[in-house]
């Protein structure tokens, strides 16, 4: 009778105790989901957060484009540095953010040879390309080139790294005969 007591307590501690260590792992989860997922919500927020490619080219400002897909890497491990440049330089400079996986930027994709991303084409206020980066880059590098679009003569400058994601073909409306089967 003692022994089916201490297990039946036992039981109930081992219970408890799971029941607890769930409830501390979806708290933490709750807490830390800003932390794991960070890179991912911010790269879902910049096409909402984009001024439009019309607008920005015709409003003589300089122009920061960038090019880039939700499930790239690179571009998840840039948007933290993007997000930060965008929020100290727009008042001065228009953010365009492109989805390259949205059929209505293709004009844009097709104009400015995009085949790598993610992929930042820096444009002076009069909409002029000066700089395009391809790939992940250093955060230095991007804020001078940022810093020297006021300048007045800039030579054209490119710079691809090796870590970069390629366009991934979009086969989603895609036709093929058995496809209406």
């Amino acid at each position: 009778m003692q022994s089916e007591s201490r297990e039946q307590i036992l039981e109930t501690n081992l219970k408890t105790i799971l029941v607890l260590i769930i409830a501390i792992v979806i708290i933490s989860l709750i807490f830390l989901k800003n932390f794991f997922f960070k890179s991912t919500y911010l790269l879902k927020s910049f096409g909402e957060l984009s001024v439009d490619p019309e607008i920005a080219f015709t409003n003589n400002k300089p122009t920061f484009l960038e090019f880039y897909a939700e499930w790239c890497e690179v571009c998840k491990e840039m948007a933290p540095q993007v997000s930060a440049f965008k929020d100290e330089y727009e008042k001065d400079i228009n953010f365009v953010f492109l989805n390259v996986d949205n059929q209505k930027w293709g004009n844009y994709i097709q104009k400015f040879a995009v085949n790598g991303i993610p992929q930042v084409n820096l444009f002076d206020k009069k909409g002029n390309l000066i700089s395009t980066f391809i790939g992940k880059q250093d955060e230095i590098k991007i804020r001078e080139s940022i810093n020297n679009l006021e300048r007045e003569e800039k030579p054209y400058e490119e710079i691809i790294n090796a870590g970069f994601s390629t366009i991934q073909e979009n086969k989603n409306n895609e036709i093929s005969p058995r496809s209406h089967g």
